[in-house]
């Protein structure tokens, strides 16, 4: 095992110091691993990720079988109605836990209102919908998971981008490659960010100089209610079904039950 990753990394370098004298074409999904990810190294390397993380974060890596069965074996998100789905996810419990923790964090909650003109129940309510206000962010490496989704020739145009950006997530500092664990296709944290939306919209708020939305509540509450601004929410409007906000819930998650389960818990923690 160390021999391999010890030759893989070399083949790694090799790849990012061939991009100094060629122009890096895009990786071709499918055929050997090592092959292709030789190829997407000299990719990384050209969209601007630091040979120290590419070989950090690469050396050694193999394809995750659990991934791909999770991908080919997906069902639709939503089979249930709002009404069989919101029963389950907006419980007495969930509501008394998400008022406990909009009092808990009044204070930032106050200045991210004030600072991006989304109401404290409305990001509260995804908290807890995404990840049982961060009890449950997932264990699945997310550099192996996307590798093995951008080798996969299924959606490997977009996964290839989603592995480039949280190598630049790593990059910038606010993850290592270790910390970096979630869910099976790539979504971050305690409110699921893939790694494109992180890089977007991820906000330091608790002033560490890290964007850190796996462990530290006030970047997951700002990092979420920016990504609603960034989308258009406007403030002081309702969020009801049919409004410009529910809209933007819309770009959230493409489900309407979701949606309207999240409109719903907001309304239950605080009112519209």
């Amino acid at each position: 095992m160390g021999r391999l990753a010890t030759g893989l990394g070399g083949l790694l370098l090799a790849a990012v110091m061939l991009w100094g004298v060629a122009p890096a074409a895009a990786a071709s999904c499918g055929g050997t691993f090592n092959t292709w990810l030789q190829s997407f190294a000299q990719e990384a390397a050209a969209q601007g990720v630091s040979q120290r993380t590419i070989s950090t974060a690469l050396t050694g890596l193999s394809p995750d079988p659990r991934v791909l069965s999770l991908d080919r074996n997906q069902h639709a998100t939503f089979h249930k109605s709002f009404e069989e789905f919101s029963s389950t996810r907006v419980t007495p419990f969930a509501i008394s836990k998400g008022r406990s923790l909009m009092a808990r964090y009044s204070g930032v909650l106050a200045r991210i209102e004030q600072q991006y003109g989304v109401p404290r129940q409305v990001v509260v309510a995804i908290w807890g919908l995404e990840s049982g206000f961060g009890a449950v962010t997932g264990k699945f490496p997310t550099v192996r998971s996307l590798a093995t989704l951008a080798h996969d020739c299924r959606r490997s145009e977009k996964f290839t981008q989603e592995l480039i950006a949280a190598l630049k997530i790593i990059d910038r500092g606010d993850l290592s490659p270790r910390q970096m664990r979630g869910a099976w296709a790539g979504e971050l944290g305690q409110t699921q960010f893939l790694p494109s939306s992180y890089l977007k919209f991820a906000v330091d708020y608790d002033g560490n100089g890290r964007r850190d939305l796996i462990r530290s509540a006030p970047d997951v509450l700002a990092s979420t209610a920016n990504y609603l601004k960034g989308y258009g929410w406007r403030k002081g409007q309702p969020w009801s079904q049919g409004s410009a906000n529910f809209q933007v819930l819309l770009e959230w998650n493409k489900s309407q039950v979701y949606s309207e389960t999240v409109a719903y818990f907001a309304n239950q923690l605080g009112g519209a």
